[in-house]
């Protein structure tokens, strides 16, 4: 049976050549890899997930003190039935935190990355929720320099095209399922906006992706392993070597539908000029520009977020 395979990165620094095929591999065949050997420790993340928990736990009063009418949910909450995967029906079941890059206030991105917000009622989450952050920005670049040498780019090339790049961390709640005729999956089918997503804890089932052969093939964690996937954005730009595959997460079947749900991806994207133009390492006689403009990533991230109704 098909499996999405986990790789150590570690062998990043002892077996490079090896660890680069192996990871391209696995992107070419399924937009999804797992992970492993990151050095994040186990407390960071717990300590980040019990923060979160504690604020969804909060009184809906409460937490819509958060809630930023008219700002996409860039920062802050954005409480049930907002968002709406593309062509979906029915808004997905969650509730979601934003976390974003601190960056200075007079920086030329200042105007489409605001400042954070951080609720008061809950000690721990700025420390938790930001050093989590930063821990999933490196782990994301050292991913990247993986994919930028299998692609015959020079191992740091994304690193000034990601330095200021408008990431999110999204701490998010699915709350307990209680009746019968729920009409939707718990987040509906479909693909990332950004370069790549890192996702931690994993380790419930629920997560499911689409095969090449048009199957649902469910992916959990083991041990400390980090889901990673190909968002829009860099599927875009290496002109479909590297795949955005469609995933979603699914209504449990059994009694874990009466329990609350709880995941932490990480958004890495690149900075808001970044162009993303086809890069013509990856334009081939088999695989010919299927890109005839360029657009910037702030102006891809607008027309996504229009989509799934968050603006």
């Amino acid at each position: 049976m098909k499996h999405v395979p986990t790789l150590d990165i570690r062998r990043y620094d002892s077996d490079r050549d090896a660890f680069v095929a192996e990871i391209g591999a696995a992107y070419r065949e399924f937009g999804f890899c797992c992970i492993s050997g990151h050095g994040i420790p186990a407390a960071a993340i717990d300590g980040a997930y019990d923060a979160f928990r504690r604020f969804f736990a909060l009184p809906a009063e409460t937490k819509l003190k958060y809630h930023v009418p008219g700002g996409g949910g860039a920062r802050g909450y954005t409480p049930f039935g907002i968002e709406t995967a593309k062509d979906s029906k029915y808004p997905d079941l969650k509730e979601f935190w934003h976390i974003g890059r601190e960056i200075a206030r007079d920086s030329k991105y200042a105007e489409v990355m605001p400042p954070n917000l951080w609720p008061d009622e809950v000690p721990g989450f700025r420390e938790h929720g930001y050093g989590l952050y930063e821990a999933l920005d490196a782990l994301g670049s050292r991913v990247l320099c993986a994919l930028a040498l299998h692609i015959g780019l020079p191992e740091h090339y994304f690193a000034d095209k990601t330095n200021f790049g408008n990431s999110i961390l999204r701490p998010i709640h699915y709350p307990p399922i209680t009746a019968d005729d729920i009409p939707n999956v718990r987040a509906g089918a479909h693909e990332d906006i950004n370069f790549i997503t890192l996702l931690v804890g994993a380790s419930a089932a629920g997560l499911e992706v689409l095969t090449r052969e048009g199957e649902w093939l469910p992916i959990t964690t083991q041990g400390d392993a980090i889901v990673v996937n190909i968002g829009d954005m860099l599927q875009r730009l290496t002109n479909h070597v590297y795949p955005s595959t469609t995933h979603r997460v699914t209504n449990p079947q059994d009694e874990n539908a009466r329990k609350p749900r709880y995941s932490v991806p990480f958004f890495l994207h690149p900075n808001p000029d970044v162009e993303l133009d086809v890069l013509p390492s990856c334009v081939t006689p088999d695989n010919p520009k299927r890109y005839a403009t360029s657009i910037t990533a702030h102006e891809y991230l607008l027309e996504r977020l229009r989509e799934i109704k968050l603006i």
